[in-house]
């Protein structure tokens, strides 16, 4: 079962208030904060089968959603992307973060923001169809 139209609008609606410019000039790290619960969910949902229990499933996402994965999945997308949203992971990898995760090499990091500011972007702007086509090319099978 979907989300129905009205559940759909409560969530697009919350920040009505912001402008496609106010979008497109967002820090990259806000945008990334975003696109990381997006990208997880959408994840999530795509490897949802209802034959796995919750401790494999969530050991199944970390997999997928770990940077080196998210920089593998951006390098496998990126000829795919338009110019306008390679600018978007330009500005997203070079994004300044004080932190690296243990787990994970800065190249890796950088790309995973870069992915995450991405999916962001593409949230926050309700360009929905766009999401679900990149999240198509994620090939679950990899991880």
């Amino acid at each position: 079962m979907g989300l129905n139209s009205d559940a759909h609008n409560v969530f697009r609606n919350v920040n009505r208030e912001l402008s496609t410019e106010d979008i497109r000039m967002m820090n990259p790290i806000s945008l990334a904060f975003i696109g990381d619960a997006v990208y997880e969910l959408f994840v999530r949902t795509k490897i949802a089968n209802g034959k796995l229990n919750s401790n494999k499933l969530h050991r199944n996402c970390s997999k997928i959603v770990r940077a080196s994965a998210q920089s593998k999945f951006l390098e496998h997308i990126y000829e795919y992307l338009t110019d306008e949203e390679k600018s978007v992971i330009r500005r997203g990898r070079n994004a300044q973060s004080h932190t690296v995760p243990k787990n994970a090499n800065l190249s890796d990091y950088r790309n995973a923001t870069a992915l995450e500011s991405l999916f962001g972007y593409l949230y926050l702007l309700g360009r929905d169809n766009r999401l679900k086509d990149l999240i198509s090319k994620l090939i679950i099978e990899d991880y």
